[in-house]
């Protein structure tokens, strides 16, 4: 197994525990106002993230804080892809205040998942990305829609998630089922050093897919993200 494994996490969601969480990291996203942030949150999470010399990333969604970027909602794509440009343009502006890079990008909740198998709001996406800036990381599941458009223009960071169960096409188990969130630090292990040592996947019926990662997401507003990542920072 690598000696360094690269761990991250969604902050600035007002969850409270972001300076608990941060010390666990390699990398984090920071929530831009689509879902969830404003510009104070924004920028106190960027500056507790240099203090913990932890990759900043920005974590642009739909413009959806009531349902928390988990739904698909009714937009036009002009106004989704005004609202990202928003959302991004918002985000550097208060890394370049903090003296901050912004390191990647990897989208929020049901935007990431549609952009995972919808080349046209994919391409709508990398659009946006590469006005704001051309050479950032993208932050994107194995084999999806986003990924295959954006090997082509950006640097890809393949991402896994350590708590969540996957279905066998490697998308994710809808949050409506049991167990479509992994809330136990040794499940959740298991599946890190499953995916690190054999690239591949236990799905949610049984089956092993193959798959590649280079980052794993612990979901910050889950009530075991804290015990999840000290036991993963412990046994990787």
């Amino acid at each position: 197994m690598e000696a360094k494994i690269d761990i991250n996490c969604d902050l600035g969601e007002g969850i409270g525990i972001d300076a608990e969480l941060m010390p666990y990291l390699g990398s984090c996203n920071i929530a831009c106002g689509g879902h969830f942030g404003d510009k104070s949150s924004m920028s106190e999470t960027i500056v507790l993230a240099k203090k913990h010399n932890v990759k900043i990333g920005a974590h642009p969604s739909f413009p959806d804080k009531e349902n928390f970027g988990r739904r698909v909602i009714e937009i036009s794509n002009s106004d989704l892809h005004q609202s990202l440009y928003q959302q991004l343009s918002e985000f550097k502006q208060i890394c370049e205040e903090q003296n901050a890079k912004m390191h990647h990008i990897k989208l929020h909740g049901a935007l990431y998942n549609l952009a995972a198998c919808d080349a046209e709001i994919a391409a709508l996406a990398l659009d946006v990305f590469a006005q704001i800036q051309p050479d950032v990381k993208i932050y994107v599941p194995y084999n999806s829609a986003i990924a295959l458009l954006a090997d082509d223009y950006f640097p890809v960071v393949y991402e896994a998630f350590a708590d969540r169960s996957y279905n066998a096409d490697l998308s994710l188990v809808n949050r409506s089922h049991e167990n479509a969130v992994i809330t136990d630090k040794k499940t959740a292990f298991e599946q890190v050093s499953s995916i690190l040592k054999t690239n591949k996947v236990k799905t949610i019926d049984g089956q092993q897919v193959t798959i590649y990662a280079e980052t794993f997401c612990v979901h910050g507003d889950q009530p075991n993200a804290l015990e999840i990542l000290k036991y993963l920072h412990q046994c990787l």
